[in-house]
């Protein structure tokens, strides 16, 4: 009750001073709101290089994007806390042409867009397999106001951008939206996939930083992020038995969720290495076999064609709470592994399935072929249709 209290003085406030902006003209601005930047990033990137939009950028925990300054830029922490700062993104908000988000947003709720303004959701995963939205399972707990609220943002996208049919499918159901609002253009951050000279400048950098990966290979471990695991001080994944079984051929690199605080005990710096800070799509590039579980992460490492494997060791608990948009086992292209002994067996006897990845990848990534951002910008600024 108390949080939706908060929530609701919250939005209330936002509308006083949404309403007041709105009273300005609007201008040839487009304002991104980041909480995971990537997707931004690279539609960001083909905005400046293909019309005169000024641009603003508002960041929101936990976006760890540095986006460098430029003269047309405005960039600015978008916080409460910082109560000028939040009044000018509200201000930005309310007076731009076009306003593109990657994440959802409570205050869209309340964000009574002019006529001629077009937002825009490039969402932050180019697949799902937990729920979310309207799907979500822990909105049986909220109260009706809060679920008039999903739906009120939900109702905000005049587009929502996507890789697959499959995901089509999902977003109707999750956001409730109808077919013309879909954008098949494709991820914009996958383009970065496609662009040979920057993944092998990606590979030489990482490999400057670490260059045990020039003499061993590399397994990637990169789980989703957990409700409630802010500070984690202890690993499901056995760094002890990983290392007795594959220090002579293989380094252990970590990668959490950014919003995670790391802090564990590892007696094997040398061979399980944090690279949390570091970029993760560098990170697939390097790595030879990914360990993940219920992330989205999976979808851009399936253009690699290479190994996974599925560390689900809290399956039942997860889709209780979180529920799985498809039968776990049958999604996911690779084995499953229930418990470290399964692990350790699927890698040492490479038990993977790499026809699956083909099909998963080609099913998963059918509209990201290198061209996502320029086909984007294509239709939002210059009216292509693409749907």
């Amino acid at each position: 009750m108390m949080r939706e209290i908060a929530v609701a003085i919250y939005l209330f406030t936002f509308r006083l001073f949404f309403t007041f902006f709105k009273r300005f003209p609007l201008q040839q601005k487009t304002t991104f709101v980041a909480s995971f930047g990537r997707n931004i990033l690279y539609t960001m990137r083909e905005v400046e290089k293909t019309t005169d939009h000024r641009i603003v950028i508002l960041k929101v925990h936990p976006c760890n994007i540095t986006f460098k300054k430029r003269p047309h830029r405005r960039i600015i922490s978008f916080k409460i806390g910082n109560f000028l700062d939040w009044m000018e993104s509200i201000y930005h908000l309310a007076t731009s042409e076009k306003v593109i988000v990657d994440n959802y947003f409570g205050f869209l709720a309340v964000t009574d867009f002019k006529e001629n303004v077009t937002c825009v959701q490039l969402w932050h995963a180019a697949g799902a397999i937990k729920q979310f939205g309207l799907r979500d399972l822990s909105i049986e707990n909220r109260p009706p106001s809060a679920f008039r609220r999903f739906k009120a943002v939900y109702s905000r996208f005049d587009y929502v951008v996507i890789g697959s049919d499959k995901m089509a499918a999902i977003f109707k159901e999750g956001f409730g939206i109808k077919e013309k609002q879909l954008l098949r253009t494709g991820i914009p951050r996958t383009d970065f996939f496609f662009d040979h000279e920057n993944l092998e400048k990606a590979a030489q950098s990482l490999r400057r930083y670490f260059p045990i990966i020039d003499e061993k290979k590399v397994i990637l471990y990169a789980p989703t992020y957990r409700d409630q695991e802010l500070h984690v001080q202890e690993l499901k994944m056995d760094i002890e038995k990983m290392y007795k079984y594959f220090h002579d051929d293989y380094v252990l690199f970590l990668s959490l969720h950014p919003a995670v605080k790391v802090d564990i005990e590892n007696n094997h710096p040398d061979f399980a290495i944090d690279v949390t800070t570091y970029n993760i799509n560098h990170l697939l590039v390097i790595a030879d076999v990914l360990i993940s579980d219920y992330s989205s992460i999976i979808f851009e490492y399936s253009l690699f064609n290479k190994p996974m494997v599925f560390f689900a060791y809290d399956i039942d608990e997860y889709a209780e709470e979180r529920g799985f948009w498809e039968v776990y086992e049958e999604l996911v292209p690779g084995p499953v592994a229930y418990n470290m002994d399964d692990l350790v067996e699927v890698i040492k006897n490479e038990a993977y399935d790499m026809s699956g990845v083909r099909e998963f990848s080609e099913e998963w990534n059918r509209y990201s072929k290198g061209r996502s951002s320029e086909q984007l910008v294509r239709v939002v600024y210059g009216g292509d249709e693409t749907g």
